[in-house]
């Protein structure tokens, strides 16, 4: 029976909410739902795997330490090499914002 990656999800939602979907000894696959949820001010992501992510609904907006800004929409993905310091800037209140992301080591 196959899964659906738009069932199951909440009324609403105070944190950010993780679901991992498969992982290995490499790779780790996570679908996050934000509901206006963006990263605590002054949170940056610098993590030891690559992440390719892209927005399934909603929209989301990624902040990087060099200053650069995306706005991601249904469809648009951005792969983040390991250690490229980023944080969620913005995520749509008005509906879920469904991410697919995708971790990975070299």
């Amino acid at each position: 029976m196959p899964d659906n990656l738009f069932t199951g999800l909440p009324a609403s939602i105070s944190e950010e909410m993780v679901e991992v979907l498969a992982r290995s000894s490499n790779v780790r696959i996570e679908r996050i739902v934000s509901n206006g949820q963006c990263s605590a001010e002054g949170f940056w992501y610098d993590q030891d795997e690559h992440e390719w992510v892209v927005v399934l609904s909603g929209a989301g907006t990624i902040l990087f330490g060099d200053g650069k800004v995306l706005r991601l929409q249904p469809g648009d993905h951005v792969l983040i090499p390991a250690h490229t310091k980023h944080r969620v800037e913005w995520t749509k209140p008005e509906e879920p914002t469904i991410w697919l992301a995708v971790f990975y080591r070299d």
